[in-house]
């Protein structure tokens, strides 16, 4: 992807950011959590610094910073208005016997 949105990389900048308060938070060095998520250290100083990585290693990174069941149940698309809505809209209206 060549072009990045200006909304995309501020959210990538805020999460680099927190992941990086949290690493520094568990005290892990970015060398510790890499060798830990299988990544290389230039990947997790990638992710902090706001940069494009590979889905599965953000991922690895969060799930060693205790961050990755977070991050997956944001994308809930039940916990969004819209979801909530829909979901409402296709339960049944009552229940027959």
């Amino acid at each position: 992807m060549k072009y990045v949105p200006t909304a995309v990389r501020r959210d990538l900048r805020l999460l680099g950011t927190q992941l990086s308060q949290q690493r520094r938070l568990l005290s892990l060095t970015i060398a510790d959590v890499a060798q830990r998520a299988g990544v290389s250290p230039t990947t997790v100083a990638n992710i902090e610094q706001g940069k494009a990585v590979r889905t599965d290693s953000l991922l690895s990174v969060a799930r060693i910073l205790q961050m990755a069941d977070g991050i997956v149940a944001a994308t809930d698309p039940y916990k969004t208005d819209l979801g909530r809505l829909r979901a409402n809209e296709q339960l049944p209206k009552r229940v027959r016997r």
